[in-house]
């Protein structure tokens, strides 16, 4: 039935017709129903209201990154499509006809109920076909969580197509390919808003400062303000989801990368093969001594040695593979004794005594005493039963060391304080000369077995070196 009603708008609200009217010849009538029939229609089912173009447009772009919350997605769409997809297929597509987005979903697939795979087909506008395609791949993953599981295995995007592929996996990898591929900022933005005082801060700061400001794990400042050597293991291994000598040495690097440029420690890092090139704009030659130290120490937890050369504002570490097959060489060949813990210790003194075979690279000696102290440790762990070191332990053990290499030592332990006393060392004095190289190495090994033991717990405090002019040596080892 047709209504005949008489109406008067002005000249502003015929204006804004003009469109309609176009499309209709003038025909002002119809201009009219068209204009009340899109302002009737929702943009999603469920009596929503209509959205302009641009302002839903907008709406798409910002929420891309971000998951659907689970109870909306279900009023979207209804749980039991899942149970065929044909009906899917079929209720999508009629859906979105209604809803006049112009997209066309295909579906391909082995099996209608549970499918070993699936391929989905969308066209249509960009900003419309991705927020779909969001939407399509959270449901189908999450509603196959408890049959069968369906993973994200690809995602292509060209021009105004998305063609997404999905088979079978486990619930975790499924819920993380969720993330990977569509879920990039949900849990940024979560985390956002479950603090937005505290971001709103640092994003003021960040930018007040021109993005000069660093932030870093507390375990990393605590050691700086210790006088350690900050190695960042902890950010990282957060990242990798793994210990640091489980990383492979390529990903390594990325991480890196992205730890130490995120956190504004240095300026930019790029990866050339297996080197690294760290800019920086430090001044202090102290404080440029301690990155290239932090740097390097971090690959050699990773398992690798580098090279490190700095200027003005590089630092560049090349990987030398050949420095740690040699180190690897001396740690796995020269074991000639039965007892184990003998054994070590031969191998301690036979490796100080071929010191000069190495390349002339001071930082390979390191890594080199360090492999030393950390086997002593354990092989003296293993034959004795430890399971917990304390300093009393650790006193014992080094008690042992010296009595066999002929130092003369004194320790005094008070509480969680340990000092240890060197008078003599045979080690780097032989013969009344003193050599730099074999010193440095014994006293890296007492930091590797130190740090076997106690790992970031203990605090070193060097008191005097012989190295450094004393005439003995003296540290206290402290425990908190």
């Amino acid at each position: 039935m047709i209504v005949t009603k008489h109406i008067s708008i002005d000249k502003e609200c015929v204006d804004k017709l003009k469109p309609q009217l176009e499309r209709h010849n003038g025909n002002f009538s119809a201009a009219i129903r068209e204009v009340i029939d899109r302002n009737g229609k929702s943009v999603f089912p469920n009596n929503s209201s209509a959205v302009d173009t641009s302002f839903l447009k907008w709406m798409l772009t910002e929420v891309d990154g971000t998951l659907i919350p689970d109870n909306i997605l279900d009023e979207l769409l209804d749980p039991i499509l899942i149970n065929s997809i044909r009906k899917l297929e079929d209720c999508l597509n009629c859906r979105f006809k209604e809803l006049e987005w112009d997209i066309n979903i295909e579906f391909k697939y082995d099996n209608d109920t549970l499918p070993s795979g699936v391929m989905i087909e969308l066209r249509g506008e960009t900003n419309k076909i991705r927020t779909v395609a969001r939407m399509l791949s959270q449901y189908m993953v999450k509603n196959s969580l408890e049959k069968i599981p369906l993973e994200i295995m690809s995602v292509f995007n060209i021009n105004e197509c998305i063609r997404i592929e999905l088979a079978r996996s486990t619930k975790k990898e499924a819920t993380n390919s969720l993330l990977t591929f569509f879920g990039d900022m949900d849990e940024i933005i979560k985390g956002i808003k479950s603090r937005p005082a505290f971001w709103k801060a640092i994003v003021k700061r960040h930018l007040l400062s021109n993005y000069n400001m660093v932030t870093v794990h507390r375990n990393f400042f605590e050691d700086l303000l210790s006088n350690n050597i900050p190695l960042g293991e902890i950010s990282i291994e957060n990242l990798a989801k793994k210990p640091i000598q489980e990383i492979p040495l390529k990903e390594m690097l990325l991480l890196i990368k992205e730890v130490y440029e995120t956190s504004r420690v240095i300026d930019k890092v790029e990866i050339d093969n297996d080197n690294l090139i760290i800019f920086h704009s430090y001044r202090s030659n102290e404080a440029i001594e301690k990155i290239k130290k932090t740097l390097v120490l971090l690959l050699e937890a990773n398992g690798h040695l580098f090279d490190p050369k700095t200027t003005a504002n590089m630092i560049v570490l090349t990987h030398r593979p050949d420095v740690g097959l040699k180190v690897n060489e001396i740690v796995d060949n020269l074991k000639t004794s039965r007892t184990s813990f003998d054994q070590e210790l031969l191998m301690f003194m036979t490796f100080l005594k071929g010191l000069r075979d190495i390349p002339d690279i001071p930082l390979s000696f390191i890594a080199l005493g360090r492999k030393i102290g950390t086997s002593l440790m354990q092989e003296y762990e293993k034959e004795n039963g430890i399971k917990n070191w304390d300093l009393e332990k650790f006193k014992t053990v080094f008690e042992i060391i010296n009595s066999k290499i002929h130092t003369e030592s004194e320790w005094k332990l008070d509480g969680k304080n340990l000092l240890y006393t060197i008078r003599k060392c045979h080690i780097a004095t032989e013969g009344n000369k003193f050599d730099k190289y074999t010193c440095n190495t014994s006293r890296e090994a007492f930091k590797g077995a130190l740090n076997y033991a106690f790992g970031n717990k203990a605090i070193l405090d060097i008191k005097k070196l012989i190295s450094h002019g004393d005439k003995l040596c003296e540290v206290v080892i402290r425990l908190p």
